[in-house]
């Protein structure tokens, strides 16, 4: 029995996978000390993903939680201690929680750089700083049980940041709007996320200009059409022709916006009209097509306006 304690004591990741509910217990104080600091969070299963199936079948309409129960992933995300005490309680198998991206007052930002097949995430984020003209500021950093780092940044209240995965370099992923980030202290089962060290302590720092540029759809610096005929990249817009064909087809493209695409879809034809010297003729145009498909007058006001300030040359 000594014995057994001793090899506990110096073993806790053991200890833990023979008591799971012990691994929850700390997964649940780990999470409530992330809400405490205004991050939504989920719990997580030892695979990473969320820790509550869907209520729903597959040929259930679209349901992001409005049906009262559990089971919608990150947006189940809350800062309430209450009912993330409740979630961890519908999940007593959960070890880990989520920190779901986009979501007010930090609307994070997370930058995965990953080490798998051999990739150097972080020479290529170095090298896209030198030829962007950005370096990360300091910033909370979270360690994975295989090396990588994932990167905490803020973004703009009005810009909707989308996920990807190696779009800006091979094993650079980005977590935005609708996606998580495994929290520190959560265990999976490779191993547990832990905060890199002196960066516990910080804040997210904000997302630099130019990587938010690279970041956000459409407002990459050097991707603007030039002139009539140009046709748009793998974002699937539309192509751009004649001022009024190419007005008339990034109204239909936002009004083609299904829900959760709203912000993105406006923002990045914003972004098109104001790159191609059509934007202020526009915007009316845009906000009213938004308001068609659900979004707030507001809402559609606060992105265009957005588009508009990020795609104004710089001096």
């Amino acid at each position: 029995m000594a014995t057994t304690d001793r090899h506990s004591t110096r073993n806790p990741d053991r200890r833990l996978d023979r008591h799971p509910r012990q691994a929850a217990t700390l997964a649940l104080a780990h999470a409530l000390s992330a809400a405490e600091r205004g991050l939504a969070v989920i719990p997580l299963s030892r695979t990473k993903l969320p820790a509550l199936r869907s209520p729903h079948r597959p040929e259930d309409p679209p349901c992001h939680g409005t049906c009262g129960r559990f089971g919608h992933g990150v947006y189940d995300a809350s800062t309430d201690p209450a009912r993330i005490r409740a979630l961890f309680a519908a999940a007593p198998w959960a070890t880990g929680y989520g920190i779901a991206c986009g979501l007010p007052p930090h609307h994070l930002i997370g930058v995965d750089l990953d080490t798998k097949s051999g990739t150097d995430a972080t020479g290529a984020l170095r090298e896209l700083g030198l030829r962007h003209l950005f370096t990360i500021p300091p910033t909370v950093v979270v360690v994975t049980p295989s090396g990588g780092r994932h990167l905490w940044l803020t973004g703009p209240p009005d810009v909707v940041i989308p996920n990807s995965a190696g779009r800006l370099a091979p094993g650079i992923d980005i977590r935005g709007a609708g996606g998580y980030l495994v929290g520190p202290g959560s265990r999976t089962a490779h191993g547990v996320y832990g905060t890199a060290p002196g960066t516990g302590h910080l804040v997210p720092a904000p997302c630099p200009r130019a990587l938010l540029r690279l970041l956000a759809p459409g407002v990459r610096r050097g991707r603007a059409a030039s002139g009539a005929g140009a046709v748009t990249g793998a974002a699937g817009g539309p192509s751009a022709g004649a001022d009024g064909a190419h007005g008339r087809g990034l109204i239909q493209f936002v009004l083609a916006a299904h829900e959760g695409q709203r912000n993105t879809r406006l923002f990045w034809a914003a972004c098109r009209a104001y790159e191609n010297g059509i934007g202020e003729a526009l915007a009316d145009a845009l906000v009213a097509a938004a308001v068609r498909t659900g979004l707030t007058e507001r809402e559609a006001r606060s992105t265009v306006a957005s588009a508009a300030r990020m795609t104004r040359p710089t001096a």
